[in-house]
């Protein structure tokens, strides 16, 4: 009987010791997995918050992918917009130049009718000149080129008296050379200035002033050009200047002399000058 009290006593404290181990077994299994499931919860937050950084990025991305896209397209709008401006600089910088090259052709016939004309005007000069140095060497008598035109400056002394518009017989001489020369350039017109000095018109003359005076004196070689030397009406001009264009102050009687004078210039036609405006450059 006490060997069965004893053998069962022994099972107990074998089973009893079995179960402790069992349950200390459980209870360390139960703290690693309570450990695993802390360790996966951990995981599956970071994973959550991974997540919502991604989706955050992912939407950062795509906003900036979209912002991309605006920006090329305003890009290629400004590339065209700039091709648009270049394609129309290009045909304006042609077309300036273009027209810079018509002017350029039209500045060279200017110059080129303008080296015409100059060298037409010395070999006037030149046949004036020598016409009337050929038996007229008077000091009263200058034959000069002023800009563009040929002009003999005879003083009134040669050609009227003292405040009258009648031609005396000295004049006729020096008329004629100038008439030899002029009828030998027919494209040029004749313009024939009279000028005085400032010494009132004698009282009781039919002449009002020195206006009256300049403009008759021009007439009268006008007249005695075509009349007598065949000079063509229509290239003769008759114009007064009175005393306002003096070659020097009139204060002593060798000055007042020197004003007194006549002008004959030689020069082109006008409308030869405005028909070579009007041509058209190629």
């Amino acid at each position: 009987m006490r060997k069965i009290f004893l053998f069962l006593t022994a099972s107990i404290l074998l089973a009893s010791c079995a179960s402790t181990k069992e349950l200390e077994a459980i209870k360390a299994k139960h703290e690693q997995t309570k450990e695993e499931l802390l360790a996966v919860k951990a995981n599956l937050t970071k994973c959550l918050v991974e997540k919502e950084n991604c989706e955050d990025k992912a939407f950062s991305l795509e906003s900036r992918v979209t912002e991309l896209k605006k920006d090329k397209e305003n890009t290629l709008q400004q590339v065209e917009n700039l091709t648009v401006l270049t394609q129309g600089a290009n045909d304006n910088i042609k077309e300036t130049l273009a027209q810079l090259s018509k002017k350029d052709k039209y500045i060279n016939k200017i110059r080129e009718a303008a080296s015409k004309k100059d060298s037409l005007n010395l070999v006037v000069a030149f046949h004036l000149k020598r016409e009337l140095q050929d038996g007229i060497d008077d000091e009263d008598i200058e034959v000069n080129v002023e800009k563009t035109v040929v002009f003999i400056s005879i003083s009134d002394k040669l050609l009227f008296k003292s405040g009258s518009y009648t031609i005396n017989d000295k004049a006729s001489k020096v008329l004629e050379k100038v008439a030899t020369v002029v009828n030998g350039q027919p494209q040029m017109d004749v313009m024939v200035e009279g000028h005085t000095d400032n010494t009132p018109v004698a009282a009781g003359s039919a002449l009002k002033d020195n206006w009256g005076l300049s403009v008759l004196r021009s007439t009268a070689i006008v007249r005695e050009l075509q009349e007598k030397y065949n000079v063509a009406p229509e290239r003769l001009i008759a114009a007064g200047r009175s005393s306002y264009v003096p070659l020097v102050e009139n204060n002593s009687p060798a000055n007042k002399a020197k004003n007194r004078r006549t002008k004959i210039i030689i020069l082109p036609r006008l409308n030869q000058f405005f028909d070579l405006l009007d041509q058209k450059v190629e």
